[in-house]
């Protein structure tokens, strides 16, 4: 009686084999913007962004070391933040690398939703084989981490446009990964609505550019 009332009331751990692939590459991706955030403390936004796309260069090299692949949109996002922070260093202008992720989040959003539009949902060919879901949770799904990233460009444009730069770094670094991990939480009843029943889903999957291949 005792065994059954624990397996009633025990919760289900988190698949490890399923997470640390997704914090190798959450690593990878923030190790830049920490980079870019010490950087900017102890000098000013130009040698920041120059340091920033050092660290950017790195972390795709490490990506391939350590993933054996680089995805299509970080490959992207490199370009962008080179093209962009070369810009801000040449003209000496920081609305350049302010702007970027305004552009890289529309970039993942675009590619989200435009694939919706033709019947497609990209998280389905990412994480196909790690959740199994119903098409309508895909789409859902899908749908969800779009609009998403639409929300990150517009907050981005906020802040940069009406607070300083310091303000501005912080919330880059510091706001948009956190607010990516809990908005990837409250994903979670989607996932078990249209999980099969025998199966529940403790670790969302956290959507960034590494994922976007």
């Amino acid at each position: 009686m005792e065994d059954k009332m624990t397996e009633k009331t025990a919760e289900p751990e988190a698949n490890w084999d399923e997470l640390r692939p997704q914090l190798i590459k959450l690593g990878l991706e923030l190790g830049p913007l920490v980079v870019f955030f010490i950087m900017n403390g102890r000098t000013d936004i130009f040698v920041a962004t120059a340091w920033f796309m050092g660290a950017m260069v790195i972390s795709l090299l490490a990506s391939w070391l350590i993933l054996k692949k680089i995805a299509v949109m970080p490959l992207v996002t490199g370009v962008v933040v080179l093209v962009f922070g070369g810009l801000t260093l040449w003209l000496q202008d920081d609305t350049f690398i302010k702007m970027k992720p305004t552009i890289t989040n529309a970039l993942f959003a675009s590619v989200l939703l435009g694939g919706l539009v033709f019947g497609q949902s990209l998280l389905k060919y990412v994480f196909g084989d790690v959740y199994k879901l119903r098409p309508e949770g895909w789409w859902k799904l899908t749908l969800n981490w779009g609009l998403f990233f639409v929300v990150l460009g517009v907050l981005n444009e906020i802040v940069w446009r009406n607070f300083d730069t310091d303000f501005w770094v912080a919330f880059k670094v510091w706001g948009i990964m956190p607010l990516t991990v809990i908005f990837s939480m409250t994903q979670l009843p989607l996932l078990n609505k249209y999980a099969p029943a025998d199966e529940k889903v403790t670790t969302p999957p956290v959507v960034t550019g590494s994922d976007l291949a």
